[in-house]
């Protein structure tokens, strides 16, 4: 029984296949301007140097995020690549698949975006897939199925896509984080040979820290949106003549966020556990990895010693005057597994790496709050106004 097929490839099935155009009639200057010969990229020849988001799709991506459970938020990025510059003008989010293995989820998520896509070109819209994003926490991104995706879309589309990875994290500390990244020639060349032995990643000189590479990345906005934007964090006048002075004016839609006087506490606390989660993971996989390489150690060496024992039996009938025993196919007696992937093992580095980038940034802004807070403390007794007791407790708590 054929095997399921995975979302990657359902993904990629449900894609618009680069079709082969027609041999082109000699240009003219009425097809192309002589103006937009150099920014138009008929062969692909300029390379990527950047990223470039619209409002829109930020907008929409924090959107769906927030939505979404968790680090399962996903979808496509739709654009157009101009003049080296990847211009993502709108996205579209795919549904969660719980079970990797539900052959229906998959045909229906493939489903699902064809006809997404079909209804944008009816629209006029853009429906070009320029690659996709994914939410994550606390800045690690690295597993299998994002490396699945993105090597296929490196492989179907024409500057090979991009993944923009958005950290839910960092946006609920109010920095909107959104980073851009493809994957490196070298490992994408191990991908698509299947192999991860020690001797390939040497042969390749990958690591975790090469698995990927970033692209710059910036976010474009129009008038339009930070008008609106600007309505919402600016006063607007009550309408109520007799209103007062407590409701003359209204904040609108944004309300004052205290977020700047947390600690970060329990950031770190939940950075710390899912480091130790991480290492956890790598110690077991690197266990696996140690069994497999004895097993094979001890199957090398049987064949070895069958060999070797044959050869001394070969050359004892020979001395005695008898013909040597024919030479028998090794491998086909002992069934020698070959070596392990060890692209688990970088991915777990790369996720343990990713979490200290992290732990990093937080704790270093949460140590600096905290010294404001003592130094907050000492300035109020110096004065005289001691907070409340229960406030003192509270700072004390958290300062120590």
């Amino acid at each position: 029984m054929a095997a399921a097929p995975s979302m990657a490839a359902a993904i990629a099935a449900s894609m618009p296949t680069p079709q082969s155009a027609p041999t082109p009639a000699a240009p003219s200057y009425e097809a192309i301007p002589a103006s937009m010969s150099k920014a138009i990229d008929i062969e692909a020849d300029i390379s990527l140097t950047s990223v470039q988001l619209d409002g829109l799709v930020v907008s929409k991506i924090i959107k769906h995020s927030r939505e979404a459970q968790g680090a399962n938020a996903h979808g496509l990025l739709l654009g157009l690549d101009l003049d080296g510059t990847l211009e993502v003008s709108n996205s579209f989010p795919l549904p969660h698949h719980f079970n990797e293995d539900d052959d229906k989820s998959i045909k229906g998520v493939a489903k699902y975006q064809a006809s997404m896509l079909r209804s944008l070109k009816e629209v006029q819209a853009d429906d070009s897939v320029v690659g996709f994003y994914q939410a994550t926490t606390l800045g690690s991104f690295f597993s299998q199925a994002l490396v699945e995706t993105q090597a296929i879309h490196q492989d179907r589309l024409r500057h090979g896509g991009v993944v923009v990875v958005h950290d839910i994290s960092q946006t609920a500390r109010g920095n909107a984080s959104f980073r851009a990244f493809r994957l490196t020639k070298a490992f994408l060349d191990a991908y698509k040979r299947n192999n991860f032995s020690t001797d390939s990643l040497i042969e390749h000189r990958l690591t975790f820290s090469s698995i990927v590479e970033e692209i710059p990345l910036r976010i474009r906005t129009n008038a339009l949106m930070s008008s609106f934007i600007e309505t919402l964090s600016s006063s607007s006048p009550s309408p109520l003549a007799d209103g007062s002075p407590s409701t003359a004016s209204s904040t609108a839609a944004l309300p004052p966020s205290y977020s700047v006087l947390n600690l970060g506490g329990s950031g770190v606390t939940r950075n710390l556990e899912q480091i130790v989660e991480a290492l956890d993971a790598y110690k077991t996989e690197e266990g696996n990895l140690g069994y497999l390489q004895r097993q094979i150690a001890r199957e090398k060496a049987r064949a070895e010693t069958y060999v070797n024992k044959r050869k001394e039996e070969n050359a004892t009938r020979v001395a005695q005057g008898l013909a040597p025993l024919p030479e028998e196919n090794v491998s086909r007696m002992f069934k020698i597994p070959p070596e392990p992937s060890r692209l688990e093992s970088m991915l777990l580095l790369g996720r343990i790496g990713a979490y200290g980038k992290s732990l990093e940034e937080t704790s270093s802004a949460g140590l600096v709050k905290m010294y404001a807070a003592k130094a907050g403390t000492a300035v109020s007794k110096t004065l005289g106004t001691t907070p409340p007791a229960e406030h003192r407790l509270e700072w004390r708590a958290k300062v120590t």
